[in-house]
């Protein structure tokens, strides 16, 4: 997420915390593997007892009702202990039917502010593959579904937007690819992650498919629809970039050639591209109120508010290799993808001319010295509510200009390319890039990161100045 100066994201940094829990609804014999992914900060979110491989999300929208969504959603998934209940997260909707494995469920409920608990006709077996389908409608829940002025709408919002449309095991430890099947009016286009399939017309609606095949984190799916102008092109590698503007978002050619220009310069930093598309969605203002992200790293096409610029399209695409392509384990982790999508900002600016030590590094370090909040939010395990802290943005940033300094070039841009190449398209923690932060510098580490990770104080200044960071201003 491009974090904005005037547009602090609202509804992610609400700690959702769920009121009743899914185990005082159940009996306590139900195997329903958990009544979540066991994630700390939201210890409802997903469920344990299966891993799901791929969401089949079909979904029909019609601009004339912008508070209505049709939805036929398939989660394939693998059990991962015997099943004879589970639950799906959604919010809102009412369910008009379930089958698991192509038979009707013997019963289906919500409970919580989330849930909707599945009882199949026949238990899951542990270590099978199972189908559940999905048929819902209703008014989706603005949490993540955003509708434009134009009457168009679009998905995003972190950490939850997927459940506002879909039903989902909705946690970023549970990764899957996704099809996208949606059909609106003729005339209006829908752009979502991942590759377009082929499109079809019948009676005055129109059906365009998108599929994205490299695993993602839910709150990084989305669908957007609109009268986009859509544009097309290639990076230097080959990828095909596709970005889409809303008919009142800002068309700049310069900044679209900069994307692409943006893109290539990532690779030479973090290794190839690690999805099949990339691009942009560029959506236009907003029906009432907005508690949209303003950007949000949407996999394999970012969405941004009304234009593109180039600190919003680093921060944002360098999120598909740190976040959505080697996610999180849970949101104690946060680090692990916006300390290094707003460092990728500065090294954008070291590209174009910039000294990042005087510049950026000391000019920051010293202008907070003396501000302990600055330095009061741990990198990893912030707390509930702060799982992105704009702590990660600031200091988070700070950090790794520092830990550049203190290993060297080549070992720190070695162990980025070794981090997004080991974990692609999986979940690692930041203490496995500490790891291997030390063993390819060959650096005993633990001060370094026990005073900028988990210190609360501004570090020592053997850690705040180290290597060439020490030598004197000017």
């Amino acid at each position: 997420m491009r974090r904005l100066p005037n547009r602090r994201r609202t509804a992610a940094l609400v700690a959702a915390v769920v009121s009743g829990t899914l185990l005082t609804t159940l009996p306590a014999s139900a195997a329903i593997g958990g009544p979540g992914a066991g994630d700390p900060y939201f210890p409802e979110d997903g469920n344990s007892g299966y891993d799901v491989s791929h969401y089949d999300v079909r979904i029909g929208y019609d601009p004339v009702r912008t508070d209505h969504l049709d939805g036929d959603t398939t989660v394939t998934a693998r059990a991962l202990t015997g099943l004879d209940r589970f639950s799906l997260d959604l919010k809102g909707f009412t369910v008009a039917s379930v089958a698991v494995n192509g038979a009707p469920a013997k019963a289906f409920s919500r409970a919580g502010a989330h849930k909707l608990v599945i009882t199949p006709a026949r238990p899951v077996a542990r270590g099978t593959t199972f189908t559940v389908r999905v048929r819902y409608a209703g008014k989706p829940d603005v949490e993540g579904w955003h509708t434009l002025k134009s009457g168009g709408a679009y998905v995003a919002g972190e950490p939850h937007s997927a459940t506002s449309w879909y039903p989902a095991n909705d946690h970023p430890s549970d990764k899957a690819t996704f099809a996208l099947t949606a059909t609106v009016p003729d005339g209006w286009t829908v752009v979502g992650n991942g590759l377009p399939g082929p499109e079809s017309v019948e009676d005055g609606r129109r059906t365009f498919r998108w599929f994205e095949d490299k695993p993602l984190v839910t709150y990084a799916s989305t669908v957007a629809i609109d009268r986009f102008t859509v544009h097309r092109g290639k990076t230097a590698a080959g990828t095909p970039v596709i970005t889409a503007y809303s008919p009142d978002a800002v068309i700049d050619p310069a900044a679209e050639a900069q994307q692409t220009e943006i893109l290539d310069f990532l690779t030479t930093k973090f290794g190839p591209y690690p999805f099949s598309s990339a691009g942009a969605i560029v959506v236009g203002a907003e029906k009432g109120p907005s508690n949209a992200p303003g950007a949000l790293e949407t996999q394999s096409r970012p969405t941004y508010d009304s234009v593109i610029f180039d600190a919003s399209v680093v921060h944002e695409n360098t999120h598909q290799w740190f976040g959505d392509s080697v996610s999180f384990k849970d949101w104690r982790d946060g680090c692990v993808a916006e300390c290094f999508a707003q460092y990728a900002g500065q090294l954008w600016e070291e590209h174009k001319g910039a000294d990042l030590d005087q510049g950026f590094y000391r000019f920051v370090v010293e202008d907070y010295r003396d501000d302990p909040s600055f330095w009061s939010v741990k990198l990893y395990d912030p707390g509930l509510g702060r799982e992105l802290d704009s702590a990660l943005y600031s200091k988070g940033s700070l950090m790794l200009h520092a830990l550049r300094r203190t290993v060297g070039d080549e070992a720190f841009f070695t162990t980025l390319r070794t981090w997004t190449h080991d974990h692609a398209y999986g979940n690692a923690s930041f203490r496995q890039f500490e790891a291997l932060a030390a063993k390819i510098s060959g650096k005993d580490l633990k001060g370094f990161f026990a005073a900028w990770v988990d210190g609360t104080v501004i570090p020592p200044e053997k850690y705040l100045y180290p290597g060439s960071l020490g030598k004197t201003a000017g």
